[in-house]
């Protein structure tokens, strides 16, 4: 099978496709033909070593959809020719294929494509939990999505939208604002104009958001302070740096700074985000939106335009 190595941390020019021996599932263990992988920001930061460190060398990738080709032995519930989506594998997304444990396989829907299920674990696991399980967001209240154009952020708008709250987002280019808008968000701000957050005082009649999903937070968390209303709470998703803030806009508020990361949720809780999913994905009500698909190789060049501005649904690479 052919499958992309890191031999070392840095850039993206460390990944190579290689060929490899092809794998075997053993016991407890199922072997699935990857259609799609998903690229995810957080693959870029272990790459460069920034964050995880896997041994060396290793295969990228946790996100990816195919169809379960062989199972090991001890293997109940998994059928060989079910379409699935996995969240994580033992041995890297971007390849051929993949060896993942039975708890990490869940249903694929057959009006989801394998582009569209190698786009939900990270970036819709991730927008359920910042919503339900650590802001506790509620319907009816108004929610804030920084990088409301990428794969994070438009999850969040289609859960928020059929959970019943008010969705305003923000994002870099008209297209991805009307992108965003597509999927169901109730205003859109241009976070490159000046002093665009002021903005939300008007959408909101003086009162703030609620809740504030944080994908930047080097770059805005000083800000949303400024916009929650009373009890609100930001969650952190993303953050490349420090900042600096003003710890009298949580006090005036009672305002509340969660961080999260996607690796500390237990498996309980996993369970039950994807149970949820796919009851989304079933009903129509989420729908990944791939904003480019790219052939295995060109895992260096998904890896620098996930972490460009302008992001535009989900990239995905096709083995």
């Amino acid at each position: 099978m052919k499958a992309i190595r890191v031999h070392t941390f840095g850039d993206p020019d460390v990944m190579h496709l290689e060929e490899m021996p092809d794998l075997h599932p053993g016991a407890k263990q199922v072997l699935l033909r990857v259609k799609a992988a998903g690229v995810n920001p957080t693959d870029t930061y272990t790459r460069a070593g920034i964050s995880r460190k896997p041994s060396l060398p290793y295969t990228p990738g946790i996100d990816a959809a195919g169809i379960v080709e062989s199972v090991g032995e001890g293997i109940i519930d998994v059928r060989v020719g079910a379409r699935v989506y996995v969240s994580g594998t033992i041995n890297g997304a971007y390849a051929e294929q993949a060896l993942c444990e039975e708890h990490q396989l869940h249903p694929l829907p057959d009006k989801i494509s394998f582009a569209q299920g190698a786009a939900i674990n990270v970036p819709y696991a991730t927008a359920y939990r910042a919503l339900f399980q650590l802001a506790k967001a509620t319907p009816g209240e108004t929610i804030l999505i920084h990088g409301a154009t990428g794969g994070v952020g438009i999850a969040a708008i289609q859960l928020t939208r059929a959970a019943g709250m008010q969705v305003i987002g923000t994002g870099g280019t008209e297209r991805g604002r009307k992108l965003a808008v597509e999927q169901g968000a109730h205003h859109m701000l241009d976070h490159r104009a000046p002093n665009y957050l002021d903005q939300i005082q008007l959408l909101t009649q003086g009162r703030g958001v609620d809740v504030v999903l944080e994908m930047l937070a080097n770059v805005n968390l000083a800000a949303d302070l400024k916009v929650v209303a009373m009890h609100g709470r930001v969650v952190v998703i993303g953050s490349r740096g420090k900042i600096e803030i003003d710890p009298r806009d949580t006090m005036t508020r009672d305002a509340s700074i969660l961080g999260m990361l996607l690796f500390n949720t237990t498996q309980e809780e996993v369970s039950r985000i994807h149970a949820a999913l796919i009851a989304g994905l079933e009903n129509g009500t989420l729908r990944p939106v791939i904003g480019k698909e790219m052939p295995l190789a060109e895992a260096p060049r998904a890896h620098r335009e996930i972490m460009e501005p302008g992001s535009y649904g989900k990239i995905v690479l096709i083995p």
